[in-house]
């Protein structure tokens, strides 16, 4: 019994999608879908249609990618709405979801809280004594401008801010509660929870986008064993203050290695693989 993690599957690419199809069962394994499989509605219900009988549990969170609103799906669901309609088919197929309560891991290296949140971001992974007003304008003048600035939308919530304040408020609840319990948390979240773990060399100025600094001393506040991210396309093992990071994202084709096959870059979270060495990081 293994508790497995991947993101980024972007099963919009055929490649991709056919990867996924090609997953054997692993009915008694667990596995994280850390956000950004697809940005429909009905490619979030073939995906995990495709892999829920695969696998004992299937946790999901979204990454922007699902919450992007494309006018060519029929009814253009915004914001909350889009989020709401993505719960219903998760709980429609049994799959667990940021607003359920976290599952206990009680296979090797447990017991341990498998706590799946959404937190969004907020634009603080900017430069210090950069005004919030003038950061998009700022990651502009560098050549990169995220596509959600026009495809996920914050309604009925004033802006992305303050959906990331409200989640992130929410989230900090629910951890004290699990962290009363002593019992140790693997959290999974698809944005980065630390501005030096949002590093993208390529396009810098992308980590305007890539989450909040109001999580970046979780890991040492609340009881984590584990983070689990995706979001930056950059695999790797990292440690902080004996804490694992782990970066598990699959990505574009271009960033992935078709003959390895799709199950070599299942993440193995729990129990934690023996070549993990705290303070060691690794790159995959």
């Amino acid at each position: 019994m293994k508790l497995y993690a991947i993101s980024d599957l972007h099963i919009a690419c055929d490649v991709n999608r056919r990867a996924v199809e090609d997953i054997s069962p692993m009915p008694d394994d667990w596995l994280i879908l850390a956000g950004d499989v697809c940005e429909r509605e009905s490619d979030l219900r073939w995906a995990l249609e495709t892999l829920r009988p695969r696998f004992a549990r299937i946790l999901w969170t979204p990454g922007n990618h699902e919450l992007w609103t494309l006018q060519d799906n029929g009814h253009a669901l915004r914001g909350e709405a889009k989020y709401r309609s993505l719960l219903a088919i998760c709980r429609e197929l049994g799959v667990v979801t940021p607003e359920d309560a976290y599952p206990l891991w009680e296979g090797g290296g447990g017991p341990a809280y498998i706590a799946s949140v959404f937190l969004l971001y907020d634009y603080s992974f900017r430069p210090d004594g950069l005004p919030l007003e003038e950061a998009v304008s700022w990651a502009q003048t560098g050549g990169v401008v995220c596509a959600d600035e026009h495809l996920l939308h914050p309604d009925p919530h004033r802006s992305r801010e303050a959906w990331c304040a409200d989640r992130v408020s929410l989230t900090e609840r629910r951890l004290a509660a699990a962290q009363a319990t002593r019992i140790p948390i693997v959290l999974v979240n698809h944005f980065p929870l630390r501005r030096d773990l949002a590093s993208t060399p390529l396009i810098p100025r992308f980590s305007l986008w890539c989450g909040t600094r109001r999580t970046e001393e979780w890991h040492t506040q609340y009881n984590i064993r584990v983070v689990v991210s995706g979001h930056v396309h950059i695999r790797g093992t990292q440690w902080r203050n004996g804490v694992r990071f782990e970066e598990v994202s699959l990505g574009y084709p271009r960033q992935w290695q078709q003959s390895r096959g799709i199950a070599s870059y299942l993440r193995q979270i729990l129990p934690a693989p023996h070549s993990f060495e705290s303070g060691q990081a690794r790159i995959a």
